[in-house]
């Protein structure tokens, strides 16, 4: 659903097949949750960490919180909705790939990021998007699942590495630290050595020839 004028094209429009790959992936994180009391900060903290470490991506963390992107999908947005809409449509259209980092409710992901995404259309479109999940005994991955079908929808790329946390109050102290983080230090470097292809991929090959559908 296209409800907005998307800037999408503005992406790469200054790369060339001579200087897309040398310049930094812009990767947006998506922090998909806004409940009270939520967890999302620390996992969000802790995939950032690791993303700074990373020569040659930007990350830009997008947090459905403070979005305030309207509820009810409109063709006829008021001004201050289009304002916010465009603010967003920009910093999607910018991205090279996405990071999601959501939470599992009730067998799916959060209301607000199904929101987001139907906001928007060609922003998502040949990109990559890469997930982190958490949540209790199944570590948010049955909202990767459900995510997968909706961004194949929408023409991105869902990376097959995840990175997940099971029981993820438990795993981080109260510095936002893993208490053990080999294994999941491990998974985030497989994530974002896949995300990285794929982004500069994708993007070397849309600066020679857009993306159509």
């Amino acid at each position: 659903m296209d409800l907005i004028a998307a800037p999408s094209s503005l992406a790469s429009s200054s790369l060339t097949p001579g200087n897309a790959s040398t310049a930094p992936l812009k990767v947006a994180v998506i922090l998909a949750s806004n409940r009270e009391g939520r967890f999302a900060p620390v996992v969000s903290g802790w995939f950032l960490a690791r993303a700074a470490g990373r020569p040659g991506i930007e990350t830009d963390l997008i947090d459905v919180a403070e979005l305030g992107l309207p509820i009810a999908l409109s063709h006829r947005p008021d001004a201050d909705a289009q304002d916010r809409l465009a603010t967003v449509a920009a910093r999607l259209a910018a991205a090279d790939a996405f990071v999601v980092i959501t939470p599992e409710y009730n067998h799916s992901y959060p209301a607000p990021l199904k929101n987001l995404i139907d906001w928007y259309h060609a922003e998502w479109q040949a990109k990559p998007v890469a997930f982190v999940s958490y949540g209790g005994v199944s570590g948010g991955l049955r909202a990767v699942e459900h995510l997968r079908q909706v961004f194949a929808e929408l023409h991105a790329v869902g990376m097959r590495e995840t990175v997940s946390f099971h029981n993820a109050g438990a795993l981080f102290d109260d510095e936002g630290r893993h208490k053990d983080p080999a294994g999941c230090d491990a998974a985030a470097k497989a994530l974002l050595d896949q995300l990285d292809w794929w982004g500069r991929a994708l993007r070397d090959a849309k600066a020679v020839r857009p993306y159509g559908v």
